[in-house]
């Protein structure tokens, strides 16, 4: 399922980028990216819930608390994750030298790696790198870092949105990286989002957590939380509107608009996760909360029976209720209704009768479409997921990961 997408010119007001290689990766493409705001800009950010954090994610959170920043530096190829004092040394090097190249406070630079677990991230190429890409900065140059981000991903991850602000056109823009070991909480997933709009770090902060909530903690492949995964959201005013409050007409445009940016990003990672030929969201309702039907749709997208049925294009309801049956939510089969696309395959609790699996297989051969349960437990709550089918592909890749 994996997919080029269109690399059409895209600017963001007061940022520059680069994309270089530094000698990271063996294949030589790029590995080191650099996103410069040209003024300070407020910072937001959100991080892997996994126990075990690499030292860019510790840097980085503890510089995003200041609320503001002014560069994001990503390595590829080498997550410098469980590497001790000298991975931590090479890391908090890279973010002084960064710092004094651009003439910012050390605390300014976020420092993001991903690549594989437990190797020193090299001095000598990050050294040179930095410089490298110091020189390289533009403004047009977006998509140089969308692929610098680049790990197992087939394409770059990039989308937008435009929209006025207290009269003023605002440009949001997201870059993501992400393929595999993929789940809520975060997954192998390095995201920046960055935008001319005037946002104060408060409000920065609660745009960011509720458009993760419905986008990146809202998607699977193959349940695995790594130990990298870092989202960042810098606002840096050149568009000059008034400072955005979440709760007025302008601040709901905004965090509308932010929240649309990061499902594409999401969809993206899903459509580009590992071995994937199918893209399903898993859709929800009729649960007594919203939180029993986000424990339902993770239940059922994560289960490895119900995506390899989906890999198989098999309409297996059965697979779908059981996941939902250990979800821990209270639920009676005989209230529950399941569709694939359009087509109902079971009825409060019941085979549908006649040819409704055969359509539903037919459907199944798309590379998107939506499953959907009805739990009929009289309430109002609703949920989706979305996840990706488990292929071949995907062990063929993982289990020779390392060697």
């Amino acid at each position: 399922m994996r997919r080029e997408i269109r690399e059409r010119p895209l600017r963001v007001p007061g940022f520059r980028f680069a994309g270089v290689t530094c000698g990271i990766k063996p294949s030589g493409r790029r590995d080191l990216a650099l996103i410069h705001s040209e003024v300070p800009a407020t910072v937001a950010g959100v991080f892997t819930q996994n126990r075990v954090r690499a030292i860019a994610v510790d840097l980085a959170a503890r510089h995003v608390r200041r609320g503001h920043g002014q560069a994001v530096l990503i390595n590829s190829g080498n997550a410098n994750a469980c590497t001790g004092a000298a991975g931590e040394r090479v890391a908090r090097a890279a973010c002084r030298q960064t710092a004094i190249a651009l003439g910012i406070p050390v605390s300014a630079v976020v420092p993001c790696s991903t690549g594989k677990i437990g190797v020193p991230l090299p001095a000598v190429p990050m050294v040179r790198g930095i410089a490298k890409a110091v020189r390289a900065l533009g403004d047009d140059r977006l998509w140089h870092a969308a692929r610098a981000m680049m790990t197992t991903d087939a394409f770059p991850k990039v989308a937008s949105r435009r929209l006025r602000i207290d009269g003023r056109m605002v440009t949001i823009a997201g870059l993501a990286k992400g393929a595999g070991m993929i789940a809520p909480d975060l997954a192998t997933l390095i995201v920046c989002l960055l935008t001319d709009a005037t946002v104060p770090t408060p409000a920065l902060r609660g745009f960011l957590a509720d458009a993760v909530a419905e986008s990146f903690n809202a998607i699977t492949v193959d349940g695995d939380t790594s130990t990298n995964d870092t989202v960042l959201a810098l606002a840096n005013g050149y568009a000059g509107n008034a400072p955005l409050a979440r709760t007025s007409a302008d601040g709901r445009r905004f965090g509308a608009a932010l929240a649309a940016v990061t499902r594409e990003l999401a969809d993206y990672v899903v459509a580009d996760g590992e071995g994937a030929t199918k893209r399903v969201r898993i859709a929800v309702r009729g649960a007594r909360s919203g939180r029993a039907a986000r424990q339902v749709a993770r239940s059922i997208a994560g289960s490895l029976l119900v995506k390899t049925a989906l890999y198989g294009g098999d309409p297996n309801w059965g697979r779908i209720v059981c996941a939902a049956g250990y979800a821990g939510v209270p639920l009676r089969l005989e209230r529950m209704t399941v569709r694939i696309g359009n087509v109902p395959v079971l009825r409060r609790g019941a085979p549908v009768p006649g040819d409704a699996e055969r359509r539903a297989a037919r459907l199944m051969r798309q590379s998107a479409f939506t499953v959907g349960i009805d739990l009929g437990s009289g309430g109002t709550g609703a949920a989706a997921m979305t996840t990706s089918d488990l292929t071949p592909a995907y062990v063929r890749f993982n289990s020779a990961y390392s060697t």
